[in-house]
């Protein structure tokens, strides 16, 4: 399927940096948030991921930033990141809208610090989060 079909067909996906522990993590906390099973997922280090990257007009070899691609959009770094969390509980809602009152240079900045720095301060895995058994229909592949 290219990047085309995968957005037609699964109205919201998480692209995310498969080896890197933070990443993880946060892939683990939309699962656990995410009651109704909306959101797909896709490594960028996959070939859907790949395909899904350059649909988005991002570079294939240097992963500095969350996607979430909504219905077609594509939201980059917080706006991304508010965009997911706004579709939780009420508590999750209320955070992101009063969290958003931060410009979003400042946001980005300090989004773009933790991104530089998530290996070292997170570290990374050998391979590329595969997901369980029960996890499996929310990713766009499984390698």
């Amino acid at each position: 399927m290219n990047a085309t079909q995968l957005v037609q067909n699964y109205p919201k996906i998480i692209l995310f940096d498969g080896v890197c522990n933070l990443c993880a993590a946060w892939v683990q906390f939309v699962v656990k948030r995410d009651k109704l099973g909306q959101f797909k997922f896709a490594s960028v280090q996959s070939a859907e991921g790949q395909a899904l990257l350059t649909w988005c007009g991002l570079p294939t070899t240097q992963f500095d930033t969350m996607v979430y691609i909504e219905n077609g959009q594509a939201y980059y770094k917080t706006q991304a990141f508010f965009k997911i969390v706004a579709q939780f509980n009420w508590a999750w809602r209320v955070f992101a809208k009063v969290s958003q009152i931060m410009p979003v240079v400042i946001r980005d900045w300090l989004y773009d610090r933790i991104a530089q720095n998530r290996y070292r301060l997170f570290g990374k895995r050998d391979v590329c989060l595969m997901p369980n058994a029960q996890l499996n229909q929310r990713f766009l592949n499984v390698d």
